[in-house]
C-alpha cells in the first residue's frame, strides 16, 4: 500500500534549523521522508543527512524516496533515542537536528499494526516489530488498577476508571485481540469528550505511548542530542500532544547547553490545518547550541 505523507510545518522546519548548503542535518524520525527530502534539497549541492527510522517497512520506503540525492545520506534502523550516541560513536557533529513525533501516515495507515480505532487490525501498536510487548498484551494482563494509571498517565484521559472497568468486564468474555475491538468496548463505555473526537482517541494514544516507551525514549534524546550540535547548531522538535511538548519545553528551559529561540511553540496556519488536519495538534519548538 502506497502512502504519501505530508511533512508537517515543512517550511518552518527548514527556517528553525536554518538550512543551508554543506550543512550536516538529522532526522531523528524519518517517516516516510517527507521532512528528509527537503532537507537534502535545501542542503544541496552538498549537504549530508543522518536519519533514524525504527520502523522496517518505513525505512525501505524513505530509502527509495531518497536514492536520488544518493552519496548524501545514511540512514540507521534505530530509535531517535539512540541517535545522539550511535552519532558520538562515529565523531560526529553536526548543525540542526529535527524530530517530528508524530505517527507517520504509514503506521496509521498502511502497517496494519493496530494503530487506529477505524480499522479491523491486529492490536499490535508496536513501531518496531522487535519489541516484545504488543498494546493486546497490555490490555488483557494489566490489572485494573493498571490500567486506570496506563490511562491516566500516558492519555491524560479523564474517564480512566469508567474505559478500564468496560475492558476488563470485555476481556473476562474474550480476548481482545483487535483495534476495532478495542474502540467498540470504549465506545460503549463513554462518550466523545468533544465533537468530531472518537472515544476511544486518548485510550489508543496512551497505549502506543506505552507500548513503544514514547516519554522515556524523548527523555533519553533530550538530554543527548545538544552533545552533537555545533555551536550555533539548531534543535527542532515538533510534538503534537501535551505531554511530549512539556517535557521539551522543560528540557529546552533547563538545559545550560541551549538556548530558547521559541518563547511560545508556533503552529501550523489555517492553511495547512485545512489542506492537512493531522496538523492541527503540532507544536513545534527550536533551541540553539550555545558556544
Amino acid at each position: 500500500m502506497e502512502v504519501r505523507h505530508e511533512p508537517v510545518l515543512l517550511e518552518e522546519v527548514l527556517e528553525g534549523l536554518s538550512v543551508r548548503p554543506g550543512g550536516i542535518y538529522v532526522d531523528g524520525t524519518v517517516g516516510l521522508g517527507g521532512h528528509s527530502e527537503a532537507l537534502l534539497r535545501a542542503s544541496a549541492p552538498d549537504g549530508f543527512l543522518y536519519g533514524f527510522e525504527w520502523d522496517e517497512d518505513s525505512l525501505r520506503r524513505a530509502e527509495r524516496r531518497l536514492s536520488v540525492f544518493s552519496g548524501r545520506f545514511k540512514l540507521f534502523r534505530a530509535n531517535f533515542a539512540e541517535a545522539p550516541e550511535i552519532l558520538a560513536r562515529e565523531g560526529i557533529r553536526v548543525d540542526g537536528i529535527l524530530l517530528d513525533l508524530g505517527l507517520s501516515s504509514f503506521l496509521l495507515e498502511g502497517s496494519g499494526r493496530g494503530f487506529s480505532f477505524l480499522r479491523e487490525e491486529p492490536l499490535d501498536m508496536r513501531m518496531d516489530t522487535r519489541l516484545p510487548m504488543r498494546a493486546a498484551d497490555l490490555v488483557n494482563r494489566l490489572s485494573y488498577p493498571q490500567l486506570v494509571d496506563l490511562l491516566r498517565t500516558y492519555g491524560e484521559e479523564p474517564r480512566a476508571a469508567a474505559i478500564a472497568r468496560a475492558i476488563v468486564e470485555a476481556r473476562r468474555r474474550k480476548r481482545i485481540e483487535t483495534s476495532a475491538e478495542l474502540a467498540g468496548i470504549v465506545a460503549r463505555a463513554v462518550r466523545p469528550r468533544k465533537r468530531g473526537e472518537h472515544p476511544a482517541t486518548l485510550t489508543f494514544q496512551a497505549l502506543r505511548i506505552a507500548v513503544n516507551r514514547e516519554l522515556e525514549n524523548l527523555k533519553r534524546f533530550l538530554t543527548g542530542a545538544p552533545e552533537v550540535l555545533k555551536p550555533g547548531g539548531r534543535l527542532v522538535v515538533i510534538s503534537f500532544h501535551s505531554l511530549e511538548d512539556r517535557l521539551v519545553k522543560k528540557a529546552f528551559r533547563e538545559d545550560a547547553r541551549l538556548k530558547v529561540l521559541t518563547k511560545k511553540p508556533i503552529r501550523p496556519s489555517e492553511e495547512e490545518v485545512r489542506r492537512n488536519p493531522r496538523a492541527r495538534s503540532a507544536r513545534l519548538r527550536v533551541a540553539e547550541r550555545c558556544a
